[in-house]
């Protein structure tokens, strides 16, 4: 029932398979005893409602198998109690081994026959064209047990909750409306839209964990811009994150088109299509593409970062005679990005990589703002930036994309992306090349000023390390010198 019904109409292969399986009574038992028959992982999911998983690994792939109770008197009450109508059928299985066409995954006609489409009762009453809905074949022959129109709704492409109380049910539900639409590429029907702008304040008694997973499988999509815009304009986003507020409304002078809350959606619109620019850059598109923590990527994570690179400025913003001013406003961003990550519950590499890329949005502008990109200023940016780099470079390409004020000249714009594109480049270069090693160690400082381990190694190893970077120093004789003058500066 549920998911796999949905995707088997759908066509849609999953490379980790669920299915669903409800019983009027003693779910866990049952899952337990199977577990062992079967050697699959088990686990009790929740006791008080009758909810257990097996995760069984079959042919190296991993499928999942939830068994529950009915919730309600009968099948029909259960399907009453699920999300939206796509996941909300079923198919009786005794009916279905009854005619000897057990499902099975190796049975491929049985699951042709489920995946091709069917005509539909267009125009006929909601009831009449579920109740035909319901009739329709299924792999063995075993009838559609569909009340709610699951099958006229994945025909038309729609997301619409089963229940007006489906929300009160789950405040979840809110989000996965979104998540859903944005994973199946479905509209969501406007009675549904209207519910959730009504229900949402409910999404502030939910879990940020589960929060946090329903946002980034929107974030994943493609064109998660336009989903962000439906939840802002229905008010969902603000529950989530009611720092974001603060930015609606305060202008950025001249050199922008926009408020600093929609420039910062217009950020992420302006990420999304640089994606699809340089989607033929293997280099950047494995980097955007790497699993980061859980099941997250990084492309997700620097949405996020997109959204929140300005998150300070309305705390740091100044006026200094007619101009506004946001001097710091990256450094208190920094700071307030790190507690909304914590409390999504991100990893610690997750956190870092986000307050990295919001710390340091703005350096590769003032690098372009130079009238020379000396090898020095390079050197400091890529060590300061470390693994960001690429993350922090295409944000600040978005940034200043999203910036299109009277003041922001062709020039301007131009010199920017010819910087920012040549540090990528040399980014690249600079990673296929052997680590140039060290003229001194810490142990050679110590020895020769006797020195006691202190943050002074640190900054003398850290100087030398950028004079033999940009070839102001080349044998040990030089590093020695260079080394002798900071000790004695230190004193």
């Amino acid at each position: 029932m549920g998911g796999v019904l949905r995707d088997l109409f759908l066509n849609r292969a999953k490379e980790n398979p669920d299915f669903d399986f409800c019983l009027k009574k003693g779910a866990i038992n049952f899952g337990r005893k199977l577990a062992k028959q079967i050697k699959a992982g088990f686990v009790v999911l929740d006791k008080e409602h009758g909810a257990c998983r097996l995760v069984k690994r079959i042919n190296n792939r991993p499928y999942t198998f939830d068994f529950t109770d009915f919730r309600g008197r009968d099948i029909k009450e259960d399907l009453l109690r699920r999300d939206f109508t796509i996941n909300a059928m079923a198919l009786e299985l005794d009916k279905l081994f009854s005619k000897n066409a057990a499902l099975s995954l190796r049975q491929k006609p049985a699951l042709d026959s489920l995946s091709r489409p069917h005509k539909t009762a267009a125009f006929k009453p909601r009831m009449e064209a579920d109740r035909d809905s319901a009739k329709k074949e299924t792999p063995g022959g075993a009838p559609l047990i569909d009340p709610h129109g699951g099958r006229r709704d994945l025909n038309a492409k729609t997301i619409r909750i089963v229940d007006i109380r489906a929300f009160d049910d789950d405040p979840l539900r809110i989000l996965r409306t979104f998540s859903f639409a944005s994973l199946l590429d479905f509209k969501i029907d406007p009675a549904t839209l209207r519910l959730a702008r009504q229900k949402r304040n409910k999404l502030g008694g939910v879990s940020y964990e589960r929060i946090r997973d329903e946002l980034f499988k929107i974030l994943d999509n493609p064109r998660a811009f336009d989903y962000l815009v439906q939840l802002d304009k229905l008010k969902i986003l603000k529950v989530i994150f009611p720092e974001l507020e603060k930015m609606r409304g305060v202008g950025q002078g001249p050199y922008h088109h926009l408020d600093v809350w929609q420039h910062s959606l217009e950020t992420v619109r302006q990420l999304e299509l640089l994606a699809v620019e340089l989607k033929d850059n293997r280099e950047i598109r494995i980097f955007l593409d790497e699993t980061i923590s859980g099941e997250r990527k990084r492309l997700a994570l620097l949405k996020l970062g997109a959204i929140l690179h300005d998150i300070g400025k309305p705390a740091a913003l100044r006026r200094e005679g007619k101009k506004l001013k946001f001097h710091g406003h990256e450094r208190i961003g920094c700071d307030m990005s790190q507690e909304i990550l914590r409390r999504l519950k991100l990893s610690n590499d997750e956190t870092s990589a986000l307050a990295k890329i919001v710390l340091w949005h703005l350096r590769p502008g003032y690098l372009a703002d130079n009238a020379e990109l000396t090898p020095r200023a390079i050197f400091r940016f890529f060590r300061d930036a470390g693994g960001e780099t690429i993350s922090i470079l295409l944000l600040s390409l978005a940034d200043q994309r999203a910036t299109k004020g009277p003041l922001t000249t062709k020039e301007s714009r131009r010199r920017h992306e010819k910087v920012v594109f040549g540090l990528l480049k040399e980014y690249f270069r600079r990673k296929k090349e052997k680590k140039i090693p060290r003229l001194l160690n810490g142990d050679d400082l110590m020895q020769r000023f006797k020195l006691e381990p202190s943050p002074l190694i640190g900054k003398i190893l850290s100087e030398l390390e950028e004079a033999q970077a940009i070839g102001k120093i080349k044998h040990k004789k030089d590093a020695w010198q260079l080394a002798k003058k900071i000790v004695g500066g230190s004193s």
